[in-house]
C-alpha cells in the first residue's frame, strides 16, 4: 500500500508567544505531532512561517517590524534560527530535516518547477522531512504567498499530496467572525468553496501573521482545484495531526473524499505558465480535442498570432471561445508555414519529428473536462 502524502502548513500565529517571538515550546509540540504522523507511515512536508518572528528581536526591534525592509532583514536572521529549532526538535525523533526556500517565480519557470518536484520526491523517498518557507529576503510585492497559505496549496498540488492541513489559531471557518459574534456557527465540513463563503471571510488575522481566513480560503480553493482535500483549524498535543487525519480535528474539513491528482506538467501549464500567443483552430480540430481526447495537429490550425518559440504555452481558440492552453512543438513561424497541412508533410517541411502541434499530454482544456489521471 502506497504511503499517504500530507502537507502541513503552520502559520506564524501558531509558532509565536504573546510577544510575537518564536516559541520553542510550540516548535517542540509541532515537531512531536509531525513525528507521530511520520511514525504512522505518512510522508510529510512542512510549510512553516516564522522566520520574521524568529529574527526580529536579535535585530533590536521591540516588536515585529512592519516595513518590507524590516521584515526581510528579520527573515534573513530568523530563517536559520527557525530551521535550527526544527532540526534540533526533529533530531530527538531520529528525523532528518531539509530546508527549501521558494519564491513565486519558481512555479512560473517550468524547469525550476520540475527541479523542486524532483528534489522533494528524492527527499521523501529517503524519509527526510522537507521544511519549506518563502524566501522572504528576496521576495517582491511583500510576502507574496500570503503567510505561506497559497504556497502550501501550490506545493500540495505539485507533490500530489493526499491532504493539506493548515494549522491556525482559529478552529475552522465560521459563517461570521467568531471574535465579533460568539453565536457564529462553524462549518464542520464544506465540499466546495462557494463565492458566499469567500465573501464571508475576513482579511488579516493575528497581529503576528500576514494571512487571515480569506487567505486560507483562497488557498483551500486552489488546493481543491489541484485535487487535494484540506483541513483548516487548530489542535493541541502530540497526536493532533493524527486526530485530524482520522477525521476528528478541531476545525473545518474542505473537499469531498475523492481526490484526483492533476499531472505535474498539466498542472504547470494550467496554473503557472505565461501565455505567449494564440492558435485559431477549425471545427474538426475542436471536436477532436474536446470529444475524442486527441492532440492538436497542424491540419486543424487556421491562423496563428504571437511570436512564440518551441516549448512555450499558447491559447487554443475557436471563433467563439478559448478552449485550451497547450505547450507547442513548433514555433509561431513554423506553424504559420504548416497550418492546414497534414502531419507528414508538415514534418518534412520543418524537418521536425513530432506530428502534433500540441500533444495531448501538453494540452489542458479550459472547458469542463477530466484533466486528471
Amino acid at each position: 500500500m502506497a504511503k499517504k502524502r500530507v502537507v502541513v502548513k503552520i502559520g506564524s500565529s501558531s509558532l509565536t508567544d504573546k510577544y510575537g517571538s518564536l516559541s520553542e515550546k510550540k516548535i517542540k509540540e509541532h515537531a512531536t505531532a509531525l513525528a507521530s504522523l511520520k511514525k504512522k507511515n505518512y510522508e510529510v512536508i512542512l510549510i512553516s512561517s516564522g522566520a520574521v518572528s524568529a529574527g526580529f528581536s536579535d535585530l533590536g526591534y521591540p516588536t515585529r517590524p512592519v516595513t518590507v525592509a524590516g521584515k526581510q532583514a528579520a527573515a534573513a536572521v530568523g530563517q536559520g534560527l527557525l530551521v535550527q529549532a526544527y532540526t534540533e526538535a526533529f533530531k530527538s525523533f531520529g528525523i532528518v530535516a531539509a530546508q527549501l526556500l521558494i519564491t513565486r517565480d519558481v512555479f512560473v519557470n517550468n524547469e525550476q518547477f520540475g527541479n523542486v518536484y524532483s528534489t522533494l520526491t528524492e527527499l521523501l523517498k529517503r524519509s527526510v522531512l522537507p521544511i519549506i518557507n518563502e524566501n522572504d529576503t528576496v521576495a517582491i510585492d511583500e510576502l507574496t504567498f500570503g503567510d505561506n497559505d497559497m504556497l502550501s496549496a501550490l506545493v500540495s498540488g505539485l507533490v500530489n499530496a493526499d491532504f493539506l492541513i493548515m494549522l491556525t489559531d482559529i478552529n475552522g471557518l465560521y459563517d461570521e467572525n467568531p471574535h465579533a459574534n460568539p453565536a457564529a456557527k462553524r462549518y464542520n465540513r464544506l465540499e466546495v468553496i462557494s463565492p458566499r463563503i469567500l465573501n464571508q471571510a475576513s482579511g488579516a488575522g493575528s497581529k503576528f501573521g500576514t494571512g487571515g481566513m480569506k487567505s486560507k480560503i483562497m488557498a483551500a480553493q486552489t488546493a481543491l482545484s489541484l485535487g487535494v482535500n484540506v483541513f483548516v483549524g487548530t489542535g493541541f498535543g502530540p497526536d493532533k495531526l493524527l486526530e485530524i487525519m482520522n477525521g476528528n480535528g478541531d476545525g473545518t474539513y474542505i473537499g469531498d473524499k475523492q481526490t484526483h491528482s492533476l499531472r505535474k506538467q498539466k498542472q504547470w501549464i494550467a496554473f503557472h505558465s505565461s501565455i505567449s500567443g494564440k492558435v485559431l483552430i477549425d471545427e474538426g480540430a475542436e471536436h477532436a480535442i474536446l470529444h475524442e481526447g486527441k492532440s492538436l495537429l497542424p491540419a486543424g490550425i487556421k491562423s496563428v498570432s504571437g511570436n512564440f518559440k518551441v516549448g512555450e504555452v499558447v491559447e487554443v481558440v475557436t471563433d467563439r471561445q478559448i478552449i485550451a492552453k497547450g505547450q507547442v512543438n513548433y514555433s509561431a513561424d513554423e506553424l504559420n508555414l504548416i497550418k492546414g497541412m497534414g502531419s507528414q508533410k508538415a514534418m518534412i517541411k520543418t524537418e521536425r519529428k513530432k506530428p502534433e502541434a500540441i500533444h495531448r499530454n501538453r494540452l489542458v482544456l479550459s472547458l469542463k473536462e477530466d484533466l486528471y489521471e
